[in-house]
């Protein structure tokens, strides 16, 4: 019974010792990497005082990345924890840009994804400085595209080369990078990554339809991206998306 009682006191003593001690976040995991405190050293201030003239809460905020090829635009919103609506951040222009205007289908075709997408990976020890991975390919890409190998490993990063991915250089990623660890350390699980063809507002629709007649399957795709571009246009908040049995991006 003693013998109990102390096992019982010592079991208790390790529990409250283990409570006492906070959990490491995920900003406390990759400040462990130099790239990553080089970034805070460099841009924190930067990426502050961004916040603070355009009256968002740093870092308690939820980040929104909208991407935009024809015009290589990487446009950052972001939203207090408690509004339902985005402010326009900053806009980042890509360093450079492969491929053509349409969605990526297969490995190997060096074309940057259209769709909507969220950050699944963090690299702070990228080939190209600081990485972040977007979820390429999603389900409406596997049930549009007709091949085997639709690739994959799409990044927005640093240094100025591309074969799909979106490069913005090393010190424009230091601040993107801080953004998004900071967004992920304080509750925002999905950080969205919305990529279009272009800005599709109606004067660059018809330009478009005028260009692409003879391609009815990219019209359509299109099509279906303009949807969630007029929503957020419209309302600076974020529909509910989904993919419907064709493979159409649904918006709710």
């Amino acid at each position: 019974m003693v013998k109990s009682i102390a096992l019982i006191s010592v079991m208790f003593m390790i529990t409250t010792s283990f409570k006492s001690v906070p959990l490491a976040t995920f900003k406390d995991d990759q400040l462990r990497f130099s790239r990553v405190r080089t970034a805070y050293t460099d841009k924190e201030r930067v990426v502050k005082a961004r916040f603070k003239k355009s009256g968002v809460d740093f870092p308690a905020c939820d980040i929104l990345i909208r991407g935009f090829k024809e015009e290589r635009e990487l446009q950052i919103w972001a939203k207090n924890k408690n509004a339902t609506t985005f402010t326009f951040i900053k806009t980042y222009d890509f360093c450079m840009l492969s491929g053509v205007l349409g969605p990526k289908t297969k490995e190997g075709d060096s074309q940057v994804p259209e769709g909507y997408y969220h950050i699944d990976r963090f690299n702070p020890a990228s080939s190209y400085y600081l990485s972040l991975g977007i979820n390429y390919p999603n389900t409406t890409d596997k049930k549009l595209s007709q091949h085997r190998n639709l690739g994959g490993d799409i990044f927005i990063h640093g240094e100025c080369v591309s074969i799909g991915c979106i490069p913005i250089t090393n010190p424009l990623i230091k601040e993107l990078y801080i953004m998004c660890v900071e967004a992920k350390s304080n509750g925002q699980s999905k950080i969205p990554v919305h990529i279009y063809p272009a800005k599709l507002t109606d004067a660059c629709w018809e330009k478009l339809m005028l260009k692409y007649a003879d391609n009815p399957e990219l019209i359509a795709h299109w099509e279906n991206l303009k949807q969630g571009f007029a929503h957020f246009t419209k309302d600076k908040t974020l529909a509910k998306i989904g993919t419907s049995a064709t493979g159409a991006y649904t918006f709710n």
